[in-house]
């Protein structure tokens, strides 16, 4: 019956976690244009909206991971349904520009109390140590988010206008969202780590003075490269889920074979999130996340020696990659810190990487139109600068383990 419970458990929170994504960070992909249209906006105008909103989700996470260090997941995960359906009823009502852009803080705060980090700090609530193959299926779950949002975005603005595509989601959010969250165990079963305790002043106060399963202590600044870690990851992410297709034109494909070998993102993240729950998952986090890291670099190598004809395998690794990094964020944390405080701490973590995912999409369109393809040399760079402070990791772990014995 416990196994039973929670796969519940993790089928729930995949499920609303790939609701929340599609109705909110792939929402502006499909919708941007026409709600620009009719508003009289300049399409930037929309995208700066998002960035707004991401920018509060980042200062919202800590508040949020403190919140479901004390009283669980399932409150935050609730309102954050309630939030989600107030930004997007906002959205379809709004006659002019103040409604709307009220309308995306509010998808922001609910992003900032509902996403990954709200999802991940709810099975380590409920699981301590053992929350590792939970927050793998809760990816696995989450991982077909724009395989279903975009599509569905689409169609229901093609038929019904970009209206009635934000009311349909906010009725999601109310009458699918909100029941299964509901379902969550309210409180935390014998696996449960206890209360959290208080950040210390180390590393910025992204490290407690909880060890973890292993009884040493975490190696010095360790916070601090995760967040640079998480950080460079997420920008990285942003900037291909925002310019893949226009990227791969500029590699010499057609519009409509760039958005073919660009909706292989999403298989490719899944594909290795599985093998990250077969193959790897009794292995040390930090392995997969060092190959995960080296996965961008390696294809986008390829795409600037190859050209188009490289497009295939220059996606499917950045996919991979991606996949398996989007579990590390949770799972990293979880094995170096342990599970004391485990919410503030991803809270905090995951600042830097959300301000940096705001500035992604602006950023990363201007290397595109100067350099082109070229503008890969940046992203290569920096997820070489992530692998390397993976290893610096690594090492500071093993020196640590040193000490302690």
């Amino acid at each position: 019956m416990r196994i039973d419970r929670r796969a519940v458990t993790v089928t729930s929170l995949g499920l609303t976690q790939t609701l929340a994504w599609a109705s909110s960070y792939y929402l502006p992909a499909m919708l941007a244009g026409s709600m620009a249209r009719e508003l009289a906006l300049p399409i930037q105008a929309v995208f700066a909206a998002f960035s707004a909103a991401l920018v509060l989700a980042a200062l919202l996470g800590p508040l949020a991971g403190r919140c479901i260090d004390r009283y669980g997941g399932r409150p935050v995960l609730l309102a954050s349904n309630l939030i989600f359906a107030a930004g997007l009823s906002c959205l379809a009502w709004s006659p002019g520009t103040l409604l709307f852009f009220i309308g995306w803080l509010l998808i922001g705060a609910g992003m900032g109390i509902g996403l990954y980090e709200a999802a991940f700090s709810t099975v380590v609530k409920l699981y301590g140590d053992q929350a590792r193959n939970a927050i793998t299926g809760i990816t696995l779950f989450a991982g077909f988010a724009s395989t279903a949002g975009w599509p569905l975005s689409a169609w229901l603005e093609v038929e019904f206008g970009w209206r009635t595509a934000c009311l349909a989601w906010a009725g999601l959010h109310l009458f699918a969202g909100l029941p299964l969250n509901a379902s969550l165990p309210a409180r935390t079963d014998s696996a449960a780590a206890p209360e959290a305790v208080a950040p210390s002043q180390a590393d910025g106060a992204m490290q407690t003075r909880a060890a973890p399963a292993g009884g040493t202590e975490p190696p010095r600044h360790a916070g601090l490269l995760l967040a640079l870690v998480f950080a460079i990851t997420w920008f990285i992410s942003t900037a291909m889920a925002a310019h893949l297709p226009h990227l791969l034109q500029a590699s010499g494909m057609t519009l409509a074979a760039a958005v073919a070998v660009s909706a292989l993102v999403g298989p490719a993240q899944v594909a290795a999130r599985l093998m990250e729950f077969g193959l790897l998952r009794r292995t040390h986090p930090l392995v997969s996340a060092k190959l995960a890291a080296l996965a961008h670099p390696a294809g986008a190598a390829c795409l600037m020696i190859a050209g188009g004809s490289a497009a295939v395998p220059f996606t499917v690794l950045h996919g991979a990659g991606n996949g398996i990094l989007t579990i590390a964020k949770g799972t990293l944390p979880l094995v170096i810190f342990g599970p004391l405080g485990y919410g503030l701490r991803q809270g905090l973590l995951m600042v830097p990487a959300r301000i940096a995912q705001a500035a992604a999409p602006f950023l990363f369109g201007i290397l595109i139109d100067h350099w082109g393809v070229s503008s890969l040399w940046v992203s290569s760079l920096l997820g070489l600068i992530a692998c390397l402070a993976l290893f610096g990791l690594g090492r500071g772990m093993r020196a640590s383990r040193q000490v302690a014995a």
